[in-house]
C-alpha cells in the first residue's frame, strides 16, 4: 500500500513539474531575441520559442547583382537568431528539461 502511496506523490509531482514548464514555455513564446549581421543590415527577431516573427532588411543590402550575398546574410541572420532564442530556451527552462525530457510528456 505505502508503494501505491509514493506512486501517486510521483506522478503528483510530475504534474506539477509539467504544469511549470507549459507555463515557462508559454512565457517563452511572449519573448522576443533579436540577431544583427552585416554590421546591422540584416536583423532577424525569433520569440524565445524558436519562431522567426520578423526580419529586417537595410536598402543598401539589397544589390540586383548580387543576390547571393543578401541570401547569405538573411541566412547567417536566422540561424543566429534560432540559436539565441535556444540559448534562451535552456537558460530558463535548463536542468528541467534535461531531467524530463526522456519522460515522454506532452509539451516537454
Amino acid at each position: 500500500m505505502a508503494k501505491g502511496m509514493d506512486m501517486n506523490k510521483m506522478l503528483q509531482q510530475v504534474q506539477q513539474m509539467q504544469a511549470e514548464m507549459l507555463k515557462a514555455q508559454e512565457q517563452l513564446a511572449n519573448e522576443t531575441v533579436e540577431a544583427s549581421v552585416g554590421g546591422g543590415i540584416v536583423t532577424v527577431t525569433a520569440s524565445g520559442a524558436g519562431e522567426i516573427v520578423s526580419i529586417k532588411i537595410k536598402p543598401e543590402a539589397i544589390d540586383p547583382d548580387d543576390p547571393e550575398s543578401l541570401e547569405d546574410l538573411v541566412l547567417a541572420g536566422v540561424n543566429q537568431a534560432i540559436k539565441n532564442a535556444q540559448d534562451l530556451m535552456q537558460s530558463r527552462l535548463g536542468g528541467a528539461m534535461g531531467g524530463l525530457g526522456g519522460l515522454g510528456l506532452p509539451g516537454l
